[in-house]
């Protein structure tokens, strides 16, 4: 009656289940599956076939990205953020504004 029905035949990435794994052993496999959208089994599988080492092909573990490339996206992200402060900001005082006015 309450059950979920989820699409077949997803592909996932290796990196992708390997992170669903670790967070899975970080806050439960139950929450980790909502969080991430798939069936809970899925989740329930890839902890046993990683407990295996089974999961993924040897090598599928995450790309480590030099440095300076992770501290070149983090400058980026950080703009964003400031930028979309400042967009709400303004977002703010204008609804501020508007709301005055209406009275």
């Amino acid at each position: 009656m309450g059950k979920k029905e989820y699409t077949s035949n997803r592909q996932y990435t290796d990196e992708f289940k390997i992170e669903a794994v670790r967070l899975a052993a970080s806050i439960g496999g139950n929450p980790a599956a909502k969080r991430l959208g798939i069936p809970q089994s899925t989740v329930t599988n890839w902890v046993r076939r990683s407990k295996a080492g089974t999961l993924g092909e040897p090598g599928a573990a995450p790309v480590k990205r030099p440095v300076s490339e992770l501290e070149i996206e983090n400058t980026r992200l950080r703009r964003e953020l400031a930028n979309a402060k400042l967009d709400l900001e303004i977002v703010k005082k204008a609804a501020a504004y508007f709301a005055r006015e209406s009275r």
